[in-house]
């Protein structure tokens, strides 16, 4: 009798967290628009190029509300002129240069952030710009001789340089573009941001109609990407760092009430964009514990996911009993959820290794590695590859085009290896096996080192429990009207976010750092202001500075330490 296919799962996971001063509507930093015409319009496109491919596809609730902010404010330009609110776009279409120097420094600086082998150095043309802006950056008294063609042109190529593979091939007015070279007027500039808008307008409904037509299935994750075994219990962080060191903070007040808005707010966010709930989550950072699984559980999802290292703690404790193969779903005694484990060692070659492969070699190592597994493991085992479904794809040639392109291929052909999404694979009932006890953690080691455990993250949830204090004795004063409730309310959760624990610590790149932690204190201090408070002296002081120079600008990590 021939031998079971293995279920492969490809999950891939888009987040950006907010990104917007939300007192203001101004966007602090272009990530999402620039990932929305990379990233995410490419991983569509491969999955519509090859119809009998499968996936699971996650969203940050608050990415699908970015989105749709950058849609209509495209639209609005376009149809009416009506100003855009994030710099950088609004600089793609405006009609002369800015007139202060250090605002024309910050523009071409600006049109440096790109992947200098794969975007940069791809195209001539970009590359001599860089290469003079790296030269002014040097010589700022020659900025007054700067004319309005070079930032106009590398302007143009930025844009042309974040832009999808995908569209790059099948996009005529894009290759007209590349092919000009320099010299671009504002038509051209007008017509970049009308393909913008056009990718911008047509993502969610891509993903939409390939959920549709049973090719993927979407999940989700809590509203604002917070890391909720923190919220829940900061004390969870010794189950895999016992010695971790503590904010002074000792429990985060309210948590599981926070958890539950999250929750309610992701789901009620991705039903008004797909029209379903979703049946899997996707916790923020893979991060699960005992309590975690819990209440996803009591919430109504079927399935949960986490990093390989969540397992391989778990499975260390005398409680737990070690399997007969590992690529399996688990169930924790007392949840009534099927938890499904990150292959990290495969994850992390897409991630980390096969970006300086040829792509048809990178494919064919990865399917050694699942043959492997499917002659060795039991019949009905399920490979599980989770990844950032953005980051990864600037290192690789042309985006990833070739490698992904493969991927499903070869994939949806393999005789041995059959492409599932994880509800398809508890309905045809693969064995979800036990667990006794969990450690607690997340995708990034097993452990939350990420976000806790340092002096600087720690200074950070000492500030969020300022502010969470504060927004408690506010509402319990009733003193703010339920407009103002609601908009504290969503001002809080944007703070709880991963995102800005992820960049805190001097072992991250300086800018990242600055940014990312200058925007967190930015919205502790709106936060203070929509209650009525004057915002603490010490959120005017940075208290995090970067100078590490981590493998792929710390925007992703490995799932295991090494």
């Amino acid at each position: 009798m021939e031998k079971n296919r293995l279920k492969l799962v490809l999950c891939w996971h888009m987040h950006q967290p907010e990104y917007r001063d939300l007192q203001t509507g101004v966007f602090k930093l272009p990530w999402t628009y620039l990932h929305v015409i990379k990233d995410y319009v490419d991983m569509a496109a491969h999955l519509e190029a090859v119809p009998n491919a499968k996936a699971v596809v996650n969203f940050a609730p608050i990415l699908l509300e970015q989105i749709e902010e950058y849609a209509k404010q495209v639209s609005a330009y376009l149809q009416d002129r009506i100003s855009i609110t994030d710099p950088l776009l609004a600089a793609l279409v405006a009609p002369s240069i800015p007139a202060d120097l250090e605002d024309r420094m910050k523009l071409v600086k600006d049109c440096l952030r790109a992947n200098r082998e794969r975007q940069v150095d791809r195209y001539p043309a970009y590359k001599k710009l860089v290469k003079m802006a790296e030269w002014l950056e040097h010589n700022y008294d020659f900025l007054d001789y700067v004319n309005a063609q070079f930032i106009c042109d590398i302007l143009v190529w930025y844009h042309l340089a974040w832009m999808g593979e995908t569209v790059k091939l099948s996009d005529n007015r894009i290759k007209h573009l590349i092919e000009k070279g320099s010299s671009y007027t504002l038509h051209d500039r007008i017509e970049i941001l009308e393909i913008i808008g056009e990718q911008l307008s047509n993502v969610i409904y891509r993903y939409k109609a390939l959920a549709k037509r049973g090719q993927i299935e979407l999940s989700v994750t809590p509203y604002a990407h917070p890391i909720m075994p923190l919220l829940l219990d900061l004390n969870s962080t010794h189950e895999a760092m016992p010695n971790a060191p503590m904010p002074d903070l000792k429990a985060y007040p309210g948590g599981e009430e926070r958890v539950v808005w999250h929750l309610e707010k992701g789901v009620q966010t991705f039903r008004r964009f797909f029209g379903f709930n979703p049946e899997g989550c996707w916790p923020s950072e893979g991060s699960v514990s005992e309590l975690t699984l819990k209440i996803l559980s009591d919430f109504g999802f079927k399935w949960a996911a986490t990093g390989g290292s969540v397992l391989h703690n778990s499975l260390n404790l005398p409680e737990n009993e070690t399997p007969v193969g590992i690529h399996h779903p688990f169930k924790v005694k007392n949840t009534s959820i099927p938890c499904f484990f990150r292959d990290d060692g495969l994850s992390d070659l897409i991630g980390f290794e096969y970006s300086k492969w040829h792509g048809d070699d990178a494919v064919s190592d990865l399917i050694k590695h699942l043959e492997i597994i499917a002659a060795n493991e039991p019949s009905d085992s399920v490979v599980s590859i989770i990844m950032d479904g953005e980051n990864a794809w600037e290192y690789f040639p042309e985006n990833g085009y070739y490698f992904l392109s493969a991927l499903y291929k070869r994939l949806t052909l393999h005789p041995h290896i059959e492409l599932m999404t994880f509800s398809e694979c508890l309905k045809s009932k693969v064995e979800v096996k036990p667990l006794n006890r969990l450690v607690a953690g997340s995708w990034v080691y097993g452990t939350f080192s990420t976000w806790i455990g340092d002096t600087d993250k720690n200074r950070g949830w000492d500030m969020l429990g300022d502010v969470k204090w504060a927004f408690d004795k506010a509402i319990s004063a009733k003193r703010l009207s339920e407009k103002q409730i609601k908009a504290a309310e969503l001002q809080l959760a944007i703070c709880e976010g991963s995102d800005w624990f992820w960049w805190f610590g001097d072992y991250n790149p300086g800018e990242a750092v600055s940014n990312f932690e200058k925007q967190f204190r930015l919205n502790l201090a709106n936060l203070y202001r929509l209650l009525g408070e004057a915002p603490p002296s010490y959120l005017a002081l940075s208290f995090t500075q970067g100078f590490g120079r981590p493998a792929m600008g710390g925007a992703m990590r490995p799932g295991t330490q090494s």
